[in-house]
């Protein structure tokens, strides 16, 4: 029987690449049918023929049913019309990877089911859902989903010495998404601290910056517009990637467009040349934008950039002179190149196959979650559940309750972010939980509980501990989160600090009050009978001047009269224990000190 093997696949924006562990327990990287070993992520249709990697990557300029980056619309619910046909994110995805599954197959020279997929650190739940779901359409189970930097990072130390503690900093710019993580790395046990990114920024975005500038040149000398023209910007597109690869390593690139079109006026042949310094002006806004998720990585991990032993440049886009400037600018450090920036995470893939399938024993990797999960309770105040950067897998679990007597259901809304009131957050998901036994306000016991699995996708469960009812949702986000999205949310939790204390504390106030006013008019109901008029006046006066306080919101005030109260309440339970006396002592003793006045009167 064939030694199971589980591919290790980097399912990449422009490239994807896929390895092994092989029999002398090392990895491997595959080469595709051309020979390369990174295979372009690109699929095209041709007499509904499907063709992937280089062919398809070729037909971009000629053939119209040709899709590249469909990385980019994972976890959305748009489609792509290709071969007259829709088509699904997930099943253009699938298609390369089942050509990547059988070329695999090719080479190991047996049948594979299994594979680990990597992922933006930054991937929300309907993005790695649907990941996994190209897989399954592949014929592929999808033993793990493991994030990109987080893969880099266990190629990078799988060969170093595992006695000895390393703090490092994988800085992974693809080709669409942007991650920077900070891990920690001690015998064998990789300990992801903190992770950052956008997934809205990679080499791609560098690309188009030439395109528009080819485009702009164009305009000018030749009074004609490309963009009008899918064949003639396919090729465009092509030489812009083509001289920022060429800009990598020299100080000028030639862009060569012969018979871009024709016009009335005749053939429009395009001569350019681009220098290396006037490239990196125009893209100072993308560098710009890479800075901050560096500093909020290492906040995050608490640690500061001398504490780093090692700083690890992953995907092709780190070959730009500028970009690697910046990070060793930022850190201070020299970054490494020991391996190949388009394979590394594929390889870590690779060896996390090779930990599930046994083959590799003496590494343990931990992830983490990248934002606070939690719920919105009464008030619309977040009970946190979850913090952000915790290791997963992870389940937490709290008990909840009813805002209202004889509830028969509650609302459970799934909140994602920094702040404290529910309404300045990501709301994922809502569901109800129904079938509530009738009982008063905060008596039924509801337990909410979140589940967050090894390839970061949640699950969240609210069971009435009494009926055993119970209700489950796995969270599918619609739309994922940009750098922007989550830097502000991160900043405006820090701007807003204290105002989201203060409004917390009003709203906790409040929502006190209200049950402290309730159960203040029913204890009175309960014992009118058995109060003589002055105490039924003071009993009424109290309720009436708490009720007051919460209408005029003085808050403060409310607080002094309700912790008044129940110091009261405490110091005369403690003398009632003290003197033995049970509370239908009390009762019996209130009833004869009401008849005696009756009789005085």
């Amino acid at each position: 029987m064939a030694k199971e093997i589980i591919l290790g696949i980097d399912l990449g924006t422009t490239n994807s690449v896929v390895s092994i562990i092989d029999e002398t327990k090392q990895p491997k990287v595959l080469e595709s049918p051309s020979g390369k070993r990174t295979t372009p992520s690109v699929v095209s249709f041709k007499n509904s023929e499907i063709i992937v990697g280089e062919v398809a990557k070729r037909q971009l300029e000629t053939n119209p049913d040709a899709i590249a980056s469909i990385k980019r619309l994972m976890g959305t619910s748009q489609t792509v019309k290709a071969n007259s046909k829709e088509y699904k994110p997930e099943e253009i995805s699938a298609m390369i990877l089942s050509y990547m599954k059988d070329y695999a197959e090719k080479k190991i020279g047996h049948a594979v089911q299994k594979a680990v997929i990597t992922v933006p650190a930054y991937f929300d739940n309907a993005q790695r859902e649907a990941t996994k779901n190209a897989g399954k359409i592949a014929g592929l189970d999808v033993v793990r989903i493991i994030n990109e930097p987080t893969a880099a990072a266990l190629a990078f130390g799988m060969d170093k010495d595992k006695s000895k503690n390393q703090k490092l900093l994988v800085f992974d710019l693809g080709g669409g998404t942007f991650d920077v993580s900070v891990l920690d790395m001690e015998e064998g046990t990789f300990d992801v601290l903190s992770t950052s990114g956008d997934n809205h920024l990679g080499g791609d975005d560098w690309d188009n910056k030439i395109v528009n500038w080819i485009v702009s040149e164009i305009k000018k000398e030749h009074n004609y517009d490309p963009t009008k023209d899918k064949m003639a910007m396919a090729r465009l597109k092509e030489e812009a990637e083509k001289a920022k690869i060429t800009l990598s390593g020299s100080s000028v690139a030639t862009i060569s467009l012969p018979f871009l079109a024709v016009t009335e006026n005749g053939p429009i042949n395009v001569e350019l040349s681009l220098k290396r310094s006037e490239f990196e002006k125009m893209t100072e806004d993308l560098l710009e934008r890479v800075k901050k998720p560096i500093y909020d990585a290492l906040n995050e991990a608490k640690l500061e950039a001398k504490d780093l032993d090692e700083v690890l440049l992953v995907g092709g886009s780190t070959r730009m002179p500028a970009v690697q400037e910046l990070v060793e600018k930022i850190l201070n450090k020299k970054a490494n190149h020991s391996i190949n920036p388009d394979e590394v995470v594929s390889i870590g893939a690779a060896i996390q196959g090779g930990i599930l399938a046994g083959d590799i024993s003496d590494i343990l990797l931990l992830d983490v979650t990248p934002l606070t999960l939690g719920i919105e309770v009464e008030g619309g105040i977040v009970a946190p559940l979850i913090p952000r950067n915790s290791t997963i897998p992870i389940t937490k679990s709290q008990i909840f309750s009813t805002a209202a007597d004889n509830q028969s259901a509650v609302s459970i809304v799934i909140v994602q972010g920094e702040r404290q009131m529910a309404y300045d957050n990501k709301i994922l998901g809502q569901f109800n939980l129904e079938g509530i036994e009738p009982a008063p306000r905060g008596v039924p016991q509801i337990e909410v509980s979140f589940n967050i699995d090894v390839n970061g996708i949640t699950k969240v469960t609210a069971k009435d501990k009494k009926t055993n009812k119970e209700h489950t949702i796995t969270i599918e986000n619609t739309s994922q989160l940009t750098e922007e999205e989550i830097n502000k949310m991160v900043k405006d939790a820090e701007d807003n600090r204290e105002a989201d204390k203060k409004r917390r504390e009003e709203v906790e106030t409040q929502v006190r009050a209200e049950s402290f006013i309730n159960q203040l008019e029913k204890q009175y109901n309960e014992a009118k009978d058995k109060l003589n008029e002055d105490q039924k006046a003071k009993s009424e006066a109290e309720i009436k001047e708490l009720k007051d306080l919460l209408a005029d919101k003085k808050f403060d005030e409310l607080k002094q009269k309700m912790d008044a109260f129940e110091e009261q309440a405490k110091a005369f339970q403690e003398q009632m224990a003290k003197s033995g006396m049970k509370p239908e002592d009390l009762e019996e003793m209130l009833k004869n000190q009401n008849n005696k006045k009756e009789e005085e009167n």
